[in-house]
C-alpha cells in the first residue's frame, strides 16, 4: 500500500510539473507555439493523405508530411525553450509510468481444487518456439500435466475431444489466441478449468485474462495451486473467439499473402483498397446507437476494449461484464446508399447481441486469423462460461482493471490513493 501511495503522489506531482512546464512554454512563445500546432495538424493531414493512396500520390504526401513534421521539430528545437520542452516531455512521461504503476493490479483469486489429470496442449512453433526454449514439456510434466505437442496437419480440436473422453479435468493452451479458443470452448463445454499458457506471440488474451506474459513456466502453476475466476466467452455464426473479429480494414490485410511476414507494408498497401478516394469498402451494414449505419471497418471483441486512451489503451478491464464490446468506423447508411461523401464516424458501444449484414461473404479476422464468413454474423455474448485457472503469483486480473475511463476520473483516483484510501478490487468472477 505505501508503495501504490508513493507511485499516486509522483504522478500526481509530475502531473502538476508537466502542467506548470507547459504554461511557462505557452507564455514563453506565444505566438509561435502556434507554428508547431499549425505544422503538425497539417503534418498528420499529410500523412493521412499518404496513407489513402498509391504510388507517386502516396510519395509527394508522405514528402510533405515529413517536411511540415521536420517544420514544427525545428520550431521546437530552435525557436523555443529547450530546457522547457524537455522538462515537459520527462514529466509526462514520468506522470504516465508512476500512474501505470499505482493502478498496478494483484488480485488474490478464489483458491481451486487441483485437477489430478491437466493435459497441456502446445504448438512447439508458436511464439517463435517459445515452447522449447522454455522445455514446456518437461516442466510440465514436472507438475503432473499431460503435454500433447501440436504437429503439422493435427486437428486440435479432435486432440482436445480425445483427451477430455480420455479422462482430462483440466484443459490448458500453449500457442497463439486462435489454439486458446479451441482448448477454452472445449472446457467450457465441459465446464473444465482452463489456463492460458503464455507461448504465443502477443498473448492478448493472457493480458487481459491477469497471466503474467513473461512467465511461460510459471503460468504452468494454475494447476498446482492456482486460483479460479470465470470469465465470458463470444462467439459469431457458431464459432468461438477470445479476443475480437475484426472486419473491413485490417480483415482485409490478414488475407492477403506476406501479411505475416511485413504486417505494416501489408496493412499500408490494403489502406487505399478500404479507405482510398475509389475504394469500395465491404459492404457492412448494422443498426447501431444512432440507427442504421454502414461503413469500412468493424470490430467486435469479448468484452470492451479501452481505445484511445493514455493509459491500458488496447486492453480490456474486464472480461466479466457479459457484454460485447463494439466498435465501427462508418457512416449512416442513407449516405452510402447514395453515395454522398461526408466523415467516418467511430462509435463504441457494448451489446449482448450484434448482427450484421453483408451482399457477399465476409472477409474477416477472428483472434488474428484469417477467414471468411457468409452472412448474416451474428454475434453473441457467453457469459461467464470458462473457468479460468492462473498462478497465484500473477496479477489474476487486466492491468487496466482499476485505471479509470476520464483523466478527471483518473485524478480523482490517484488523489485517493496519495491519501492513503482504496481503490475497489475488480470482482474475481463473473456472474453465472
Amino acid at each position: 500500500m505505501a508503495k501504490r501511495r508513493l507511485l499516486a503522489s509522483a504522478a500526481l506531482a509530475l502531473a502538476i510539473a508537466a502542467g506548470a512546464f507547459a504554461v511557462a512554454l505557452a507564455v514563453a512563445r506565444f505566438p509561435r507555439g502556434l507554428s508547431v500546432f499549425a505544422c503538425g495538424a497539417l503534418g498528420s493531414l499529410a500523412a493521412w493523405h499518404a496513407v489513402r493512396h498509391r504510388g507517386a500520390v502516396r510519395l509527394l504526401w508522405a514528402i510533405a508530411g515529413c517536411l511540415l513534421f521536420a517544420g514544427a521539430l525545428a520550431f521546437i528545437i530552435f525557436e523555443g525553450k529547450p530546457v522547457l520542452n524537455a522538462s515537459v516531455l520527462a514529466a509526462l512521461v514520468g506522470a504516465l509510468a508512476a500512474a501505470r504503476g499505482a493502478f498496478g493490479v494483484h488480485v488474490d483469486l478464489p483458491a481451486a481444487t487441483p485437477a489430478q489429470h491437466p493435459v497441456l496442449f502446445y504448438n512447439p512453433l508458436s511464439g517463435g518456439g517459445k515452447a522449447a526454449r522454455f522445455h514446456l514439456a518437461d516442466e510440465a510434466r514436472r507438475r503432473g500435466i499431460e503435454p500433447i505437442e501440436l504437429r503439422r496437419g493435427d486437428d486440435l480440436e479432435r486432440l482436445v475431444r480425445d483427451a477430455v473422453y480420455n479422462g482430462a479435468d483440466g484443459l490448458a493452451a500453449a500457442g497463439g489466441d486462435g489454439s486458446q479458443a479451441i482448448v477454452a470452448k472445449i472446457a467450457a463445454e465441459h465446464n473444465l478449468p482452463y489456463a492460458c499458457i503464455p507461448a504465443g506471440t502477443r498473448n492478448h488474451f493472457a493480458l487481459d485474462l491477469g497471466v503474467d506474459r513473461n512467465d511461460v513456466v510459471g503460468a504452468l502453476e494454475a494447476f498446482v495451486d492456482g486460483g479460479e475466476r470465470r470469465v465470458d466467452l463470444a462467439e459469431v455464426n457458431g464459432r468461438v473467439f477470445v479476443n475480437n473479429v475484426s472486419l473491413g480494414l485490417y480483415a482485409e490485410a490478414v488475407q492477403r499473402a506476406g501479411y505475416r511476414e511485413a504486417k505494416i507494408r501489408t496493412l499500408l498497401d490494403t489502406v487505399p483498397d478500404v479507405l482510398g478516394p475509389d475504394a469500395q469498402p465491404p459492404h457492412l451494414r448494422w443498426s447501431g446507437p444512432h440507427g442504421e449505419a454502414a461503413g469500412a471497418a468493424v470490430l467486435v471483441s469479448n468484452n470492451s476494449y479501452r481505445l484511445g486512451r493514455a493509459l491500458g489503451s488496447g486492453t480490456r478491464p474486464r472480461l466479466d461484464r457479459g457484454l460485447l464490446g463494439i466498435a465501427t468506423l462508418g457512416q449512416a447508411a442513407e449516405q452510402r446508399e447514395s453515395r454522398q461523401a461526408g466523415p467516418l464516424r467511430l462509435q463504441q458501444w457494448p451489446a449482448e447481441r450484434f448482427e450484421i449484414e453483408s451482399d457477399e461473404p465476409v472477409p474477416a479476422g477472428i483472434d488474428g486469423e484469417a477467414t471468411i464468413i457468409d452472412p448474416p454474423l451474428r454475434f453473441r455474448i457467453l457469459p461467464g462460461v470458462l473457468r479460468a485457472r492462473i498462478a497465484p503469483h500473477h496479477p489474476g486480473a487486466s492491468p487496466s482493471a482499476l485505471e479509470p475511463d476520464s483523466p478527471l476520473q483518473t485524478i480523482l483516483a490517484l488523489t485517493k490513493l496519495a491519501l492513503g484510501r482504496t481503490l475497489a478490487p475488480p470482482p474475481s468472477s463473473a456472474r453465472g
